[in-house]
């Protein structure tokens, strides 16, 4: 199930799919982009064994619908952000391997994951109201350690329907961050300084998303870094993690990110997990993203999906194993190893080129693949020259991305230098 092509899909779990032999019906909302990206129609288009599907992907009934008409699958699979709960609960229908649908739907909607989290704290009166639902994996007792929940994260909800103007008297930890309550890679999300900008940013949020629930939430000021997991529903593999560097607020733009050497750091890694237990995160790829405060994580939030951006390549490459193709195996109900052969000696810098300004692209440097002394720069263009763009404040004025591979951060670091020093991105 899918919306718009992505590079996760397009390179990753498609061709993953034709390794392992499977016949792919992709339902999707966007029929003819995809019939683009992947030259559908012609002898020679890059996956065969694929039936696209036009269906209306957000509704979870209409896709069981969908399914059902061409009989029983073996999975159902998504790695879109917006279609978790729905690709959930039509395995559930279909009795099939798949991720729990509470779970998909509290971890998507940043106001339950906050009330979940507070409710499962080990200081709340009942903690087993939120325990880890039936599919979540086994381990040590997730409230052991009371560190785990680093302090709750303060918030509130601008609920549907709700006027912004009700948030004028709220009690709220100034500065502080407004999001969409179900958005996406930094969609509208923006730090605020007291509380008439937080009304007026409320109001120039609903004005692009009519009637949208909004979450208010406390700033969490610190290192941010991401950790990548994989499970079975027994169980749960650290694939890594990444520290992320933004853009100055009040926006919250990634523009490089560095893979964390392996072990992943501690006591943090081990709180990040014992949340995501609370919250019944188990089965299949998550990334999830933190605030490191002196020895808490505290989590920003919980992407029960692979982490996207061209990052999960990356990380299929470093590791040196079938990402893709076990995260597919997981959803056709087969056990993850107990080790998954994973190198560790790996390094990566992925840098995002980022417009400054709207306007037109008058010139940038092509895709081009270069290595020396044991660097592999991959410089993929994600705007064509010519095309013109408003300023979006998101991943979406990403103007390219540089992969640098190596073993060496070092050497990494002064490759990527080199490269952005010898090319020009102007915008007119």
């Amino acid at each position: 199930m899918a919306l718009n092509p992505t590079d996760s899909v397009t390179e990753g779990f498609l061709p993953a799919a034709a390794r392992l032999g499977l016949a792919v019906t992709l339902l999707t909302d966007q029929p003819e982009a995809h019939e683009r990206a992947y030259g559908y129609g012609r002898r020679d288009h890059a996956f065969p064994a694929l039936d696209i599907v036009p269906c209306d992907v957000r509704d979870f009934a209409e896709v069981i619908s969908r399914i059902a008409a061409d009989g029983r699958p073996d999975a159902v699979f998504t790695n879109s952000d917006h279609l978790q709960t729905q690709a959930a609960l039509a395995a559930e229908y279909f009795g099939l391997p798949g991720k729990d649908w509470r779970a998909a739907l509290r971890t998507k909607n940043k106001a339950e994951l906050r009330r979940a989290l507070a409710a499962a704290s080990p200081d709340a009166a009942s903690p087993d109201a939120a325990r880890p639902d039936a599919t979540a994996p086994t381990g040590p007792d997730w409230s052991a350690d009371p560190a785990w929940s680093a302090a709750p994260v303060w918030s509130a909800e601008l609920a549907t329907g709700q006027e912004p103007a009700t948030l004028a008297g709220l009690d709220a930890p100034y500065p502080c961050v407004v999001k969409p309550r179900e958005g996406v890679a930094s969609e509208d999300v923006v730090l605020v300084a007291d509380a008439d900008e937080l009304v007026r940013r409320c109001v120039e949020i609903r004005a692009r998303r009519p009637g949208a629930g909004l979450v208010v939430e406390e700033f969490l000021d610190g290192e941010l870094r991401t950790l990548e997991t994989l499970g079975d529903g027994r169980t749960l593999h650290v694939l890594g993690g990444f520290r992320t560097e933004l853009s100055p607020p009040p926006h919250f733009i990634e523009e490089r990110l560095h893979l964390l050497p392996a072990p992943p750091p501690q006591p943090q890694t081990d709180q990040v997990l014992a949340q995501l237990r609370a919250l019944g995160v188990g089965f299949g790829v998550c990334h999830t993203e933190y605030v490191v405060q002196g020895d808490r994580a505290r989590l920003i939030e919980v992407n029960y999906r692979g982490i996207g951006d061209q990052c999960d390549l990356v990380l299929a490459e470093l590791l040196g194993i079938p990402l893709f193709e076990y995260i597919l195996r997981t959803h056709l109900g087969e056990p993850l190893p107990d080790d998954l052969g994973a190198r560790t000696d790996g390094r990566v810098r992925m840098e995002y080129v980022l417009a400054d300004r709207a306007g037109r692209l008058a010139s940038a440097p092509p895709a081009s693949v270069t290595e020396r002394d044991g660097v592999r720069l991959d410089y993929r263009p994600l705007r064509g020259v010519g095309e013109e763009h408003p300023l979006h404040h998101t991943n979406r004025d990403f103007l390219g991305v540089l992969r640098a591979t190596g073993t060496d951060q070092g050497r990494i670091d002064a490759a990527v230098a080199q490269f952005l020093a010898a090319h020009r991105w102007e915008i007119v």
